[in-house]
């Protein structure tokens, strides 16, 4: 359960010898420090953090039920220990001075009480910064329409959704409405004024705060996530009527987004929300984070779909297996790119590995034919031989028990 090419020793006196004095501060130092992502905590297990995607245990001995319990009821309310007791499951945000705020999901399994803590950052991230390709900034000035970030559970749809929050706040003079679960990044208006609810405390539910938010002059609605049919309706009927919708939903590309939202409505309603959905869509970024060649943090990786007039029609005559092969031949005009593009391109800047593009290509067959056809001189790409071989020298495997440390909380004088 070790690792020991890279845990770090806890010094001595510190929680590592004596679990029972270590808390949630001691631990989300920790967490900030080594510039995790996520916490874990469990029973039976030392306290697990999430570096560069890779889940690595500390250097301490294991939590029992009651010090996991202990640690985690530390940060809740009573309010939200009574909700925990009766459903079995809560998400919340905290906060912690110096420390900044956390996200997170307490839960039972086999009885005994866990937590999955994810970090926020205390400033929503600069979208300029992140590595996003550069259309997501044209589409989300559109004023009207839905535009959708998608990607699996930790592929950073959260951060990318808080950037383009921060983007229109800098430059739009509007009303922004978010509605989460929970309040993840808290803003600052700028030129915007923003108001944030959280379902749970502020609104019943995203269907319930999206319905009333109609009714509060909001020029851009963003909805935390899209998770039920219900919540789909609104957000169309709110796309429609000339708002400019954000959310995310947990889909691997642009087709599976199309396929998920039409799916959960009956077969007799689906001609309705295609040509709603047709009429509506702005676009579909859809991300993977990679870790970098050079191994210092992760990046994302995005396919990004636009709305064409071919798109649409794809849409409305449930045409939806053309989509893929029009996303690779609409790079030009409307800037779309398909999975494979991107990681072909982040190779050849040397960005990511080949090795790490080959794990996260939907495709790899087709990246393999794409970098074949760079050496045969098929493409009209700039790469020569000598920088193709310099390509092909990144292709390691790369080791992160080399890259980085094991979290260990910090000494009792750091605190």
């Amino acid at each position: 359960m070790k690792n020991s090419a890279a845990i770090a020793e806890a010094g001595e006196g510190s929680a590592a010898d004596d679990p029972k004095r270590a808390d949630m501060r001691y631990l989300l130092r920790a967490l900030v420090k080594y510039n995790a992502s996520d916490l874990h905590l469990k029973a039976g297990r030392p306290p697990l953090y999430r570096i560069n995607g890779k889940l690595i245990s500390a250097k301490m001995t294991e939590l029992s039920a009651e010090q996991a319990r202990k640690i985690i009821f530390d940060v809740l309310t009573e309010r939200q220990i009574s909700m925990l007791e009766e459903k079995r499951q809560i998400d919340l945000s905290f906060s912690l001075d110096d420390l900044g705020r956390f996200r997170c999901n307490v839960f039972y399994q086999r009885g005994t009480v866990s937590a999955a803590i994810r970090s926020i950052p205390v400033v929503a991230p600069n979208l300029d910064k992140l590595g996003l390709p550069p259309v997501l900034k044209e589409l989300c000035l559109r004023h009207r329409g839905l535009l959708l970030i998608t990607g699996a559970t930790g592929m950073g749809k959260s951060t990318t959704m808080s950037a383009v929050i921060q983007y229109l706040n800098e430059i739009r003079h509007a009303h922004i409405l978010v509605i989460e679960d929970p309040i993840e990044f808290v803003y600052r208006d700028v030129k915007s004024s923003i108001t944030q609810r959280e379902v749970g405390s502020d609104t019943p539910s995203f269907q319930a705060g999206l319905i009333s938010g109609l009714r509060q002059d909001p020029d851009v609605i963003v909805i935390g996530e899209i998770r039920d049919r219900d919540t789909i309706q609104a957000a169309l009927t709110a796309a429609e009527t000339g708002h400019l919708v954000l959310s995310t939903l947990h889909t691997n590309d642009a087709r599976s987004t199309i396929d998920r939202i039409l799916d959960v409505f009956p077969s007799d309603q689906q001609d309705q929300v295609r040509v709603q959905l047709a009429s509506s869509l702005i676009g579909v970024i859809s991300q993977r984070l990679l870790l970098r060649a050079d191994g210092k943090g992760r990046i994302p990786a995005c396919e990004v779909m636009v709305k064409s007039p071919t798109i649409e029609q794809c849409i409305i005559q449930n045409d939806r297996e053309r989509i893929p092969d029009i996303i690779g031949n609409s790079s030009s005009y409307y800037k779309m790119q398909t999975m494979n593009m991107a990681l072909e391109r982040m190779v050849n800047e040397r960005i990511i590995t080949l090795e790490e593009a080959t794990r996260n290509s939907p495709n790899p067959a087709d990246l393999s034919l794409r970098f074949s056809g760079v050496i045969r001189g098929d493409t009209n790409d700039q790469t020569d031989t000598k920088s193709l071989t310099s390509v092909q020298s990144l292709t390691h495997e790369t080791n992160l028990d080399h890259l980085v440390e094991i979290p260990e909380p910090p000494k009792d004088g750091d605190r």
